[in-house]
C-alpha cells in the first residue's frame, strides 16, 4: 500500500513516492456534513472545540470495549437475569453515565439470555471490538456523473469498527452512538455502515486472517445501538448506500481536484460548529 495523507495532491499522484488520499469514516462523514468543515478539520488542521458530547463518546465507546473484554460467559450462564444485568453493571466503570450503562447492561442480559436458550452463546462476544482495518480501492473516473474526475484514483479507507458479530454464516457490523436517536439519522447510520462493509470487502485477507476473520463470510447485515433512547435497530445491508458512499468519494476527489470545498449552511447546526467564526458562508448568514 501506498503512504495516505488528507493533504492530499491530485497533480503528484502519478509519482509513486506521492501520498494518496486517506479516508475515514470520520472523515468522510466530515465532508458528507459539510465540505468546508472537513477542509477546516483535515487539510488545514484547525484545532476543534472539546465538546462534552465528544468526551461522552470516548468514555462510553472505551466502556463498551472492556465490557466485552471482559465478559464471562461461563460464569453468566449460572445467573438469573437480576444477576446478570448486576454482573453486566459490574463491568462498566463508575462516572457519569450510569444511566446509559444500566440500558447497556439490561439490553446485554437479554440479549445473553436469548443467546443461551437458542445455544448460541459461542457468538455472543463479538468477532470484532474496535480493531482498526486498513483497505485500498479504486475510484472511477466516471463514477459520478456531477462529479467527473480527469482520472482514476486509488484512496486508501481505514476506521475502527466498533463491533461486529457473526450470526448464521454471515458478519453483522454493529455501531454504537452516546447521542439521541431521531429518524432523520437513518440515512447517516446507513453510510457508516456502508463504509465499513467497504472497508472490510477490500480489507488484505491476510490482515483479516489476523485477527481471525474470513473473507469468505459475507456482511448481510448491519445495525446500531442508541443506548441514550434505547434503541437498537438491524437491517439488511442496502447496496444503494454502498454506492452512496463510493460516490461520496468521488465527490471528495472531486474537491481536491478542483480546490473548492463548498459549505452546507445551516443555522441550527452551524451555529455549533468549532469555525463558525471564520466561516464565510455562516457569517453572510448571519447578517441576513
Amino acid at each position: 500500500m501506498r503512504e495516505y495523507t488528507y493533504q492530499f495532491l491530485p497533480e503528484n499522484y502519478d509519482n509513486p513516492e506521492s501520498p494518496v488520499l486517506k479516508i475515514t469514516k470520520s472523515s468522510f462523514g466530515t465532508y458528507q456534513w459539510c465540505p468546508k468543515k472537513y477542509e477546516f478539520n483535515y487539510i488545514e488542521k484547525l484545532p476543534q472545540d472539546q465538546t462534552e458530547a465528544m468526551a461522552k463518546g470516548t468514555i462510553v465507546h472505551n466502556a463498551r470495549e472492556d465490557f466485552f473484554n471482559v465478559f464471562d460467559i461461563k460464569k453468566a450462564e449460572n445467573l438469573s437475569y437480576s444477576e446478570l444485568v448486576n454482573y453486566n453493571m459490574s463491568l462498566h466503570p463508575i462516572d457519569d453515565y450510569s444511566e446509559m450503562y444500566e440500558t447497556i447492561s439490561i439490553f446485554e442480559a437479554n440479549r445473553f439470555l436469548e443467546s443461551k436458550e437458542e445455544g448460541t452463546t459461542d457468538n455472543f462476544v463479538p468477532v470484532v471490538n474496535e480493531i482498526l482495518f486498513d483497505a485500498e480501492i479504486t475510484i472511477d473516473a466516471g463514477t459520478t456523473d456531477k462529479y467527473p474526475l480527469s482520472r482514476d484514483y486509488v484512496v486508501h479507507l481505514q476506521g475502527i469498527v466498533d463491533r461486529m458479530f457473526y450470526e448464521e454464516g454471515s458478519y453483522i457490523p454493529m455501531e454504537l452512538k452516546t447521542g439521541v436517536w431521531k429518524d432523520y439519522k437513518k440515512t447517516m447510520m446507513r453510510k457508516e455502515m456502508a463504509f465499513y462493509q467497504l472497508l472490510f470487502e477490500n480489507c488484505p485477507r491476510e490482515l483479516l486472517e489476523t485477527h481471525g476473520l474470513d473473507r469468505d463470510v459475507p456482511i448481510t447485515h448491519w445495525g446500531w445501538f442508541y443506548p441514550a433512547s434505547n434503541y437498537v435497530y438491524v437491517e439488511k445491508a442496502k447496496k444503494s448506500s454502498y454506492t452512496s458512499v463510493i460516490k461520496g468519494i468521488a465527490q471528495m476527489l472531486h474537491s481536491y481536484e478542483q480546490g473548492i470545498f463548498p459549505t452546507k449552511y445551516f443555522a441550527r447546526t452551524c451555529a455549533s460548529c468549532s469555525f463558525y467564526g471564520i466561516c464565510d458562508a455562516a457569517n453572510e448568514e448571519s447578517w441576513l
